[in-house]
């Protein structure tokens, strides 16, 4: 099993999520598990295995632009998207008691599927600014309602202020849709949109360990910090969204990305 038992969400649980727009799980993910995603992720960075069609490996931005040598292959990727196609690193968003919780979070009917819609490995690496801003992610989506869409986050590796944790900010999800822009920094990875205005005193630190899995609404400003450690900070990450959900101008389920899991055989 590579997660922990199924059940419903307390109401105390329910109440966190609704007010705070996060609940975290403390070593969900068995080591295992965990051990096995981590090191898929180091062959399809390094290249010692073929990525499957469609898996994006984006170099980061201080690699492309010359501004950093990286010692391997690992140290110049910031992260991977699209890795639905890839048999070892779906497991995660397959994950039965992932998607226990997911389904309950989005209000999908007991049985019914649940949609992956983006699927991550983020990789912070040492030697480099890799500073994500504070953003939400519904500004890479066109699904609504936001109620419908959820992110499960799963650390890899130990994720503290040293390592460049992730910082959210407790009830943004109540503010709705904020304008993003660009940072005013010297580097910025591709799409690294930011939140202007945001009140910084407010961000919680939410530091984990591997296996601790952060579950949170597409609304939640949230973003992370430099790596100031010589180690790596990596964390596996897919977005689910209820059968619910609809979008404007097509039918965003046969989306080439798009995958059905959880539903009843």
């Amino acid at each position: 099993m590579t997660g922990s038992l199924a059940r419903a969400l307390t109401a105390h649980e329910r109440a966190t999520f609704r007010d705070a727009g996060y609940l975290l799980r403390p070593g969900f993910i068995d080591a295992e598990a965990c051990a096995r995603y981590d090191a898929r992720f180091v062959e399809l960075a390094n290249g010692s295995a073929p990525r499957p069609e469609g898996m994006i490996a984006m170099r980061d931005v201080m690699v492309v632009k010359g501004a950093v040598e990286p010692p391997t292959a690992l140290h110049g990727i910031n992260k991977i998207l699209n890795f639905e196609t890839d048999p070892v690193l779906f497991d995660y968003a397959k994950d039965a008691a992932v998607l226990d919780v997911a389904r309950q979070l989005v209000d999908a009917s007991p049985g019914a599927p649940v949609y992956v819609i983006t699927t991550n490995v983020f990789n912070k690496p040492p030697g480099v600014d890799g500073r994500h801003p504070l953003h939400q992610d519904l500004r890479y989506f066109r699904l609504r309602p936001p109620e419908g869409i959820v992110a499960s986050w799963t650390a890899l590796a130990p994720c503290t202020r040293q390592t460049g944790c992730l910082a959210v900010v407790p009830g943004s999800h109540l503010g709705g849709l904020r304008p993003h822009g660009d940072p005013d920094w010297d580097y910025v990875n591709h799409a690294f949109y930011g939140v202007d205005g945001v009140d910084r005193a407010r961000r919680v630190h939410v530091e984990m360990q591997p296996g601790d899995t952060l579950f949170f609404h597409p609304l939640l400003i949230h973003g992370s910090g430099r790596n100031r450690s010589e180690g790596f900070r990596r964390a596996i990450s897919a977005h689910f969204a209820s059968p619910r959900c609809t979008t404007d101008g097509r039918d965003w389920k046969t989306g080439p990305h798009i995958r059905a899991v959880g539903g009843a055989p």
